[in-house]
């Protein structure tokens, strides 16, 4: 499934409240001498899109073909949001950009300061009437309501109106306790708090939870109903009641996970994923957001990793590592190679005193044809992505690569790598890629381990 949909590029159009987040970094070590409070040392500062923003973010990252409409201020946040985002962005004059800053130390969230204007926006007619002429390109339509005044009742209901003569899926991720302006869309994503205001329940835990999450349903004519449910999951209502567990993870930060949780919904929907199946890949997406600072974007490479063991996310491809290691240029990275068919003790004791050599250890694999080319037809005893998950379960093992060649050599020459070892045996003889590395390390093998050997005992 993630693999069919990493390679989709659904057209998605965002209206919303278009936001810039901004971060600043800093290092508190002391108490002010004028007052109880913290001094913090501001250290680095960022600006990141956020609100709609976030979620045309989320989208562009996912693949998706984003555009945006919205409305923002003839200010310094205004500008930045026309710089990074696609689409019709109007003006209106005198209005102040939704802006927050928030003050990190240590990183943990300290203070967040709001700059913002919550009116109604002077310019509702000109947005309709650049929806109506657009919304008929797109596959899925997002409503991203921060109740920054940008989607009045009367801009809703319009868009939804029109996205359902359409047939186009219209999401929304709603704001405030009066949900009449989303009549008939096709689903909202409101939280259990968000959720409970507008249904005005006590709680939503137990026979509450079916109760409320079919009213919505009911009360507001949607197709689906759902409820995200922080680390409880999140609940979705079609003819009966459906609970997604959360994947647990550790929480670090829950800024933009309700973007990412409809960025994925609008993208499977597109996609024309069953609306249980997008769900369960909207909660990973949440999951994954959570243990992160900030508002930041999920992929589906990042998606696809939570259902990976500790060992599994080793294995790369040559253009995963070639992108991987464009960010550590200031790590040494070793590259060894092998069919290591049955790993023995000799293999450990080589693999480990290759990785003191340097900060990363990439070990190229040979696949199951190369193996048999050079081993004979009986070989290999163990498949290719066997022996790669035996590897990357050696914690002195930072990368594993199956190559399809004979040789590595293409492999060592993407790779680039500070040093290349080999086995003491290859004295004096020519190795493979050698012309490409800065130094080529030879290390002895323990005596009387070989795979070889292991196999003729087996056989005896």
């Amino acid at each position: 499934m993630l693999e069919n949909l990493s390679k989709q590029s659904p057209k998605i159009l965002v209206v919303g409240d278009f936001m810039v987040d901004n971060y600043i970094w800093s290092a508190c070590e002391r108490i002010s001498p004028e007052a109880p409070v913290l001094i913090a040392k501001a250290l680095k500062q960022d600006k990141r899109l956020g609100g709609a923003a976030n979620v045309y973010a989320n989208l562009t990252n996912l693949n998706a073909e984003v555009f945006a409409l919205g409305v923002v201020g003839d200010d310094e946040a205004g500008e930045f949001l026309k710089r990074h985002l696609k689409g019709i962005i109007l003006t209106q004059k005198g209005r102040k950009t939704p802006l927050k800053t928030r003050i990190l130390a240590h990183n943990q969230q300290v203070l967040r300061l709001d700059e913002e204007d919550s009116s109604k926006i002077e310019l509702e007619e000109e947005l309709i009437s650049n929806f109506n002429e657009i919304a008929k390109d797109f596959e899925a339509i997002i409503l991203s309501d921060y109740g920054k005044g940008v989607l009045s009742k009367k801009v809703c209901q319009a868009l939804i109106c029109k996205a359902n003569a359409l047939n186009i899926p219209i999401l929304i991720d709603p704001k405030g306790d009066d949900y009449s302006k989303y009549e008939n869309a096709t689903l909202l994503t409101p939280n259990k708090k968000e959720a409970l205001e507008a249904l005005k329940f006590k709680d939503l835990e137990g026979e509450n939870l079916k109760l409320g999450i079919k009213k919505l349903k009911n009360d507001f004519h949607l197709k689906y109903s759902l409820i995200t449910l922080s680390e409880d999951g999140i609940a979705l209502f079609d003819e009966d009641l459906h609970l997604i567990s959360a994947r647990a993870l550790e929480v670090y930060d829950v800024t933009g996970a309700g973007d990412s949780v409809i960025a994925i919904l609008a993208f499977c929907l597109a996609c024309k994923v069953p609306i249980l199946k997008a769900c369960e890949l909207a909660n990973e997406a949440a999951a994954v957001v959570v243990s992160k600072i900030g508002s930041v974007s999920v992929s589906f490479e990042e998606i696809k990793s939570l259902s990976l063991s500790t060992f599994e996310k080793k294995i790369k491809s040559k253009e995963e590592l070639v992108s991987l290691l464009e960010k550590q240029k200031d790590k040494k990275i070793i590259f060894t190679n092998g069919c290591f068919d049955i790993v023995h003790l000799g293999h450990l004791s080589y693999l480990e005193r290759a990785k003191r050599l340097g900060d990363i250890l990439i070990v190229g694999l040979n696949d199951d044809e190369s193996v048999r080319r050079l081993k004979g037809e009986k070989r290999p005893i163990n498949k290719a992505y066997e022996r790669a998950c035996m590897l990357g379960a050696f914690y002195f093992v930072d990368f594993v690569c199956i190559f399809e060649e004979d040789t590595p050599f293409e492999l060592i020459k993407a790779l680039k790598p500070d040093v290349l070892v080999k086995g003491a045996d290859y004295e004096g003889k020519e190795v493979v890629g050698s012309e490409l590395v800065k130094e080529v390390k030879l290390l002895e093998f323990e005596r009387g381990f070989s795979t070889t050997s292991i196999i003729e005992r087996m056989r005896k």
